[in-house]
């Protein structure tokens, strides 16, 4: 069998490292920054108040209570400006340009709000309530690195600096094929021996929680030249094609049987769930494929895929956190192979783990409860309750 770690490589390397794309800045969010980003202007661009109050001349409110005749009116965004005259002040709004010839600004609770006069209880000292331009940026800082993530803060200071689009690894574009004539869509009725689909929604939201672009596929029957025909025309413009099911050692794997000794090989991994996978390129498109027990399904996308895409697009982090806890329950695991049993994490209580469910890779509610997986080495067969293990949360938070 496969080693785990053999087919991680494997995956990771069929879909490389993505081109870089210049998007706007609103949709780069969760990207990798493919450049340096360099500061075009200065932040703040000029000199402006950090108060609504009064813009004045230090010297002149040494002495209070002074009253100063107010000479004008700044708000944000004012592009002229008088200067200021010693004796005088300027009712100014947070964020105005300061004029030629304050140094300061009085905040409004410190006076008694006139409009006409201003009477100024508290004096301030040079430089008081102003930012100075520059004082966080200056031009030609670079001030993101080429890889970067980019999450709000990021996308924020990008256009405060001015840039409409970014340049950035491209989210892959997944196309996600569940196949199998026993699958029905929710709603319909089911007759004997059908299931409703669900392997198709479960990938697609993992591709797009990973980062990436996902189009769902569903419901393509079991019979190899119907599954060509579905494919075929839908292949242009993905990076991957990620189907689940129909890829085991029985009668009727209709993705094996389409895909062999077309680009496509496949193999047993030794993990418990999900030992039946594959990968190749097909039609130039890279492809991977999943068992169809959802279980198997997600835990295959968390150990192989998830990585992959994220790796594609050039991010700096592209595993999940793990960390080592304390079982609470006792484990047994088949031999040769790495197993990945549901948990839930509890660090309130000392850093313990609890399995929830058994190894069964159908047992879906016992996956959409936990909080992480415990992995236990392929050469470990038992665990007893408070041995250590290394946990993968199923959440990057």
């Amino acid at each position: 069998m496969t080693r785990v770690a053999d087919h991680r490589e494997r995956i990771a390397g069929l879909l490389g490292v993505l081109p870089v794309a210049a998007l706007p800045v609103v949709d780069c969010l969760g990207l990798a920054l493919a450049e340096d980003l360099v500061a075009p202007i200065a932040l703040p661009p000029f000199d402006n108040s950090a108060m609504d109050g009064y813009a004045v001349r230090a010297a002149d409110v040494s002495a209070t209570p002074a009253v100063l005749p107010v000479a004008d009116d700044i708000p944000a965004g004012r592009t002229s400006l008088t200067p200021l005259e010693p004796g005088t002040a300027q009712r100014i709004m947070t964020g105005a340009p300061l004029p030629v010839g304050a140094d300061a600004v009085v905040q409004v609770e410190w006076t008694d709000g006139g409009t006409s006069s201003v009477r100024v209880d508290r004096g301030v000292a040079a430089g008081a309530n102003v930012r100075r331009a520059a004082d966080d940026v200056a031009v030609g800082t670079t001030v993101l690195r080429a890889g970067t993530a980019l999450g709000p803060a990021q996308l924020g200071l990008a256009a405060a600096l001015g840039f409409g689009s970014l340049p950035v690894r491209r989210r892959p574009r997944v196309l996600v094929l569940s196949t199998g004539s026993e699958l029905v869509g929710p709603g319909e009725p089911l007759a004997p021996g059908q299931i409703y689909e669900s392997n198709g929604v479960m990938l697609a939201a993992a591709v797009r929680e990973a980062g990436g672009e996902a189009e769902l596929l569903r419901f393509v029957p079991d019979d190899v030249a119907e599954f060509h025909a579905a494919i075929g025309a839908r292949l242009a413009g993905f990076d991957l094609l990620l189907t689940s099911g129909g890829v085991s050692a029985g009668a009727y794997e209709v993705v094996k049987d389409a895909f062999t000794g077309r680009g496509v090989e496949f193999t047993r991994v030794a993990m418990q769930p999900g030992g039946p996978q594959g990968a190749g390129r097909y039609q130039g498109v890279a492809v991977a494929t999943l068992p169809g027990n959802p279980v198997s399904a997600q835990v295959s996308f968390e150990v192989f895929i998830r990585p992959a895409l994220r790796a594609s697009m050039g991010l700096p982090v592209v595993e999940r956190p793990s960390v080592r806890a304390k079982l609470t329950a006792p484990l047994t695991s088949p031999a040769g192979r790495t197993q990945f049993r549901r948990g839930k994490y509890d660090p309130a209580s000392g850093r313990v783990v609890t399995p929830v469910g058994g190894p069964g890779s159908h047992l879906l509610s016992a996956l959409a409860v936990s909080d992480c997986l415990i992995e236990v080495p392929e050469e470990v067969t038992e665990l007893a309750a408070g041995a250590e293990v290394v946990i993968r949360f199923l959440h990057s938070g």
